[in-house]
């Protein structure tokens, strides 16, 4: 469809544009509350100030275009106009991210203030432009308080009340189930896939059989995570990622152990599979002393105790073919 240059419009189709342009960042500013409240209640608060006052500035321009043009206000949008960035739909994107909702917030602003300063060039009215420049040194103030935004929030402290629910919307979402994911990965596949190393002496029948166990154990943690809590009640986050992180690490963790068995000489294929088991358990006990606040020692004995016990039962299991 043929865009129109900003220069072709009227006074009526700015009027109209401007309307629709409030009228879009209101419902932005409100899909930007809806996604933060949970997490960032503080800056949901302060959107949901903005959404109002971006209504309040449509109504303002309702009524100058009544009384200039009359009731019908003509359907005239951003992508109708040459020369607007396109904007990807706020709830498409999930979950809203402090950081890139700030910067968003810099570019509406900025973008609608320059829509102002062009349309007082565009306008001869003497109460238009008075509205107009007055929303313009509004956008304005909004521009800077965007800017200012994140220096305001670590003053009031609420800042880093909403770094700490990150945190903790990271640790439930992304680092508990991903800890699960490697740590049954990492030690459920030892058993079968070193049992069948010992009972063939072959590297390629023991990849065969890392590879469905670790690519199963994936799918099957997937779902398990996924299908044991929706997180309405809990907090932990949508299923989708917390199954996506678990399974992707669960099938990492028997991946890791499982891909040096692509080396044709057992012997050699066996030793750097210890290895990497080693480093495996090494970081899975990292992770929990960094992450869950478990004693360094503590977490590794817990570990390096449990993998071992299912490396011994696997070499046992494959000695008796």
């Amino acid at each position: 469809m043929a865009k129109k240059s900003f220069n072709e419009l009227t006074e009526r189709e700015i009027l109209a544009l401007a309307i629709q342009l409030e009228e879009e960042d209101s419902r932005v500013y409100g899909d930007f509350a809806e996604g933060l409240r949970e997490t960032y209640p503080a800056t949901a608060e302060t959107f949901d100030e903005m959404q109002a006052e971006e209504s309040r500035h449509r109504q303002r321009l309702i009524d100058i275009f009544r009384q200039r043009f009359g009731e019908h206000i003509p359907l005239i949008r951003r992508q109708d106009v040459k020369g607007f960035l396109e904007r990807r739909p706020v709830w498409l994107v999930r979950p809203l991210g402090i950081q890139a909702v700030r910067k968003q917030v810099e570019i509406m602003e900025t973008e609608t203030l320059r829509f102002y300063q062009r349309a007082l060039e565009r306008t001869s009215d003497a109460s238009t432009r008075k509205l107009l420049g007055d929303l313009a040194e509004v956008e304005r103030q909004h521009s800077n308080f965007a800017e200012a935004l994140d220096e305001q929030q670590k003053t009031s402290g609420a800042r880093a009340e909403e770094e700490r629910a990150s945190r903790r919307m990271f640790m439930l979402q992304v680092i508990q189930p991903g800890l699960a994911g490697l740590m049954d990965g990492s030690v459920s596949t030892l058993a079968p896939i070193f049992a069948a190393a010992f009972a063939t002496h072959k590297s390629w029948d023991a990849f065969l059989v890392g590879l469905a166990a670790s690519v199963g154990a994936g799918i099957s943690m997937a779902f398990a995570e996924a299908l044991s809590d929706d997180g309405s009640l809990t907090g932990r986050g949508r299923p989708i990622i917390r199954g996506s992180v678990t399974g992707l690490m669960t099938a990492a963790g028997g991946l890791g152990h499982t891909l040096p068995f692509l080396i044709s000489s057992f012997h050699v294929a066996f030793f750097v599979a210890v290895l990497v088991v080693a480093v495996e358990l090494a970081v899975i006990s990292y992770v929990r002393h960094r992450y869950m606040d478990t004693p360094l020692l503590s977490s590794a004995l817990q570990v390096i105790v449990g993998g071992t016990l299912v490396f011994i039962v696997g070499i046992w299991i494959g000695g008796q073919g």
